[in-house]
């Protein structure tokens, strides 16, 4: 898949890992980059920056709404990023109710299998295109401090292979992003060294060019893929320690 000369749709793509994968977009050559965001005016810096190849368009994915507006104006996209995510900060047992639970997993798996089917039509357009889903670390182990998050993620990864092999016939690739511990507001509890934004980027790009199905973008989601390996219920019971409010360490 050739990112030079690719019209790109970036969901969540005004701040953090989202406007990281614009930018990396158009230093990698692509013709065109949607930003997806609830608000454009958070995205206008985007657009000014992209000199005409940047668009900013209102996409609020737990709507379905919004995301057939959106498959109504952007009708040449031909890599999709599902990089939108929700986390509440709740617990399942301690969450006053389900509502949190119920908004994770509406954005974090709903919300991409919502972009996907609307988006799909448009991708089978192009010889060849791709759709990557920014996933989670948590997505591979379960973290009980973090509640409905890692959950909405394992549906994520699952949905993905789901995906992968329904949009095969078509030349649609289907990568998994299993990001650990990045920059951003939302890793705000993660202690240890963090990833930049621009590098989780970096490797996203690469990936969806050779059509990866699934990579661990940081040092993080590589120890948890190793500590799972080693010893599953160790690594668990190392996961439990997140409920007593200990916080979650890269390791180094």
């Amino acid at each position: 898949m050739e990112i030079k000369d690719s019209v790109a749709l970036v969901t969540g793509g005004n701040r953090g890992i989202g406007e990281a994968f614009v930018r990396a977009f158009l230093a990698a050559g692509a013709r065109h980059v949607y930003v997806g965001t609830r608000d454009v005016t958070n995205a206008q810096h985007l657009v000014e920056e992209g000199a005409g190849r940047v668009t900013a368009i209102a996409l609020d994915v737990s709507r379905q709404e919004t995301i057939d507006e959106a498959a109504k104006t952007c009708t040449d996209v031909t890599i999709l990023v599902n990089n939108a995510g929700q986390f509440q900060m709740q617990t399942l047992m301690r969450a006053p109710d389900m509502s949190s639970a119920r908004a994770e997993m509406e954005v974090n798996y709903f919300g991409p299998l919502a972009m996907t089917r609307a988006f799909a039509p448009i991708l089978a357009k192009s010889p060849q295109s791709a759709i990557a889903n920014v996933l989670s670390a948590g997505g591979i182990v379960a973290i009980p401090g973090m509640g409905g998050y890692s959950p909405s993620k394992f549906a994520a990864r699952a949905m993905s292979t789901c995906l992968r092999a329904e949009l095969a016939p078509q030349n649609t690739s289907v990568t998994a992003l299993i990001v650990g511990s990045v920059d951003t507001r939302m890793a705000a509890h993660v202690e240890g060294s963090k990833e930049t934004p621009a590098y989780i980027a970096d490797v996203g790009l690469k990936a969806i060019k050779r059509g990866a199905d699934e990579v661990d973008t940081d040092y993080m989601a590589i120890e948890v893929r190793a500590g799972i390996s080693r010893d599953p219920k160790a690594y668990e019971l190392q996961m439990r320690r997140s409920l007593s409010g200990e916080r979650v360490t890269t390791g180094r």
